[in-house]
């Protein structure tokens, strides 16, 4: 079965989508089976690996209009797949809003699929909507990706607060998989501060490698691919690679 993975921040731009798409890129890329979904109406993710978002997406299979296996595409990558999003998503929010057991939607949605696959990567929504907490509900490991400046420190205890309650009464395996460092620019006091007290707080739930600021990271998603297709020599790409490897060891 696979490692059901919730990329999750309510503050946008923080490096979210680029951290799942690029994980997922290079955990593929190590030979294992990754399928990214795109649950975000946005559709970001999607963009960023080339899917056809005119196509049936993650809106369709959430509402039982079609089976999972049907809204999968292929990806640049080998091994990376992707079911997309598209501008039907958007309505998902007010749809499930009075529906019974609305936070178990996604879930029950994917797990015909689940056993095809050894990660599957959930890219939610810069919110703590419902969407969010689908995502939460059908995970069992949260990653939090967090920008190094102090706003970030801030919407941290918020999104914490809310994995608390899930864990109490949604979801009690959701587990912590780790706090990722991202846009990291060494050249500002703010960044050092922040990764120093998230560190010394989180200690082991803080990924090791930590992911500077870097044009062609920012560059790939316009060329719909991963950025160890795009440029796998920049640092950008060196440190997603490394930072894989950490998501393999412990998640």
């Amino acid at each position: 079965m696979a490692k059901i993975v919730v990329f999750a921040n309510q503050k946008g731009g923080v490096g979210k989508t680029t951290s799942a798409v690029n994980i997922g890129a290079y955990l593929a890329e190590a030979g294992k089976r990754v399928l990214l979904i795109d649950f975000d109406s946005q559709a970001n993710l999607s963009s960023s690996v080339g899917a056809d978002t005119e196509k049936d997406g993650i809106y369709e299979v959430l509402t039982g209009k079609i089976d999972p296996s049907r809204a999968i595409q292929p990806t640049p990558v080998d091994n990376l797949k992707i079911i997309p999003s598209n501008m039907h998503l958007s309505g998902a929010t007010v749809e499930l809003a009075n529906v019974e057991g609305r936070e178990y939607f996604l879930k029950k949605a994917i797990s015909p699929i689940t056993p095809n696959f050894d990660y599957i990567f959930i890219d939610c929504p810069p919110s703590l909507g419902i969407l969010t907490i689908n995502g939460f509900a059908a995970a069992e490991f949260v990653l939090i990706p967090l920008q190094c400046e102090y706003f970030a420190l801030e919407g941290l205890n918020s999104l914490l607060q809310t994995i608390q309650t899930i864990q109490k009464n949604i979801n009690p395996s959701l587990k912590i998989g780790g706090i990722l460092f991202t846009m990291y620019d060494q050249r500002t006091r703010i960044a050092h501060e922040v990764v120093e007290e998230v560190t010394d707080y989180f200690k082991d739930k803080v990924f090791r490698t930590v992911i500077p600021r870097n044009v062609r990271l920012s560059e790939a998603p316009s060329y719909s691919t991963p950025i160890n297709k795009y440029d796998p020599d920049c640092l950008g790409a060196t440190s997603y690679k490394k930072l894989a490897e950490e998501v393999i060891a412990n998640v």
